[in-house]
């Protein structure tokens, strides 16, 4: 049985599945699919942590799913700007991952990925697969992934 190893931008996914479908994603769908593929061993949550209920709700919904869920604090910067984005997080825990795991899932449309996906599949020889809304997805991230799933109404709320 394939170990697999998930790993979520979660802020990325909560835009584009909004922007695009006015919905937000179903991450125990998600679960059931990518448990039915192997043995999840790995599974992390990256947001930020605004202190909101709702926010902190649906963290534990998370959870309860089998997540390890890791917060930044968002970081309202003088100028109207936000900051709180999970990207060398996410890069030394799948780097950090690989060794461990059969296969890799990241959600995410972040094109800063693709060399991230290029070094494990080539340098480690674990494939990673991308799930993505493909209008929102960077064309560079789905070309480097081993396999890109598109975000559709299955794995919609």
């Amino acid at each position: 049985m394939e170990r697999i190893g998930i790993f979520v931008d979660v802020q990325n996914i909560y835009y584009t599945t909004k922007d695009t479908f006015d919905r937000q994603f179903n991450y125990r769908a998600l679960w059931k699919i990518l448990s039915e593929r192997g043995q999840i061993t790995t599974a992390v949550a990256y947001a930020t942590d605004r202190n909101d209920e709702s926010q902190k709700k649906f963290q534990a919904a998370l959870r309860h799913i089998g997540f390890l869920v890791k917060l930044k604090p968002y970081i309202q910067r003088a100028d109207g700007s936000a900051k709180g984005d999970w990207d060398v997080g996410i890069t030394i825990d799948m780097l950090q991952g690989a060794a461990d795991l059969d296969r890799m899932f990241l959600l995410s449309g972040d094109g800063d990925f693709d060399l991230l996906i290029q070094t494990i599949k080539n340098d480690q020889g674990v494939p990673v697969e991308v799930y993505g809304v493909p209008e929102l997805t960077a064309d560079s991230l789905q070309r480097a992934s081993s396999r890109f799933h598109s975000i559709s109404e299955a794995l919609l709320i």
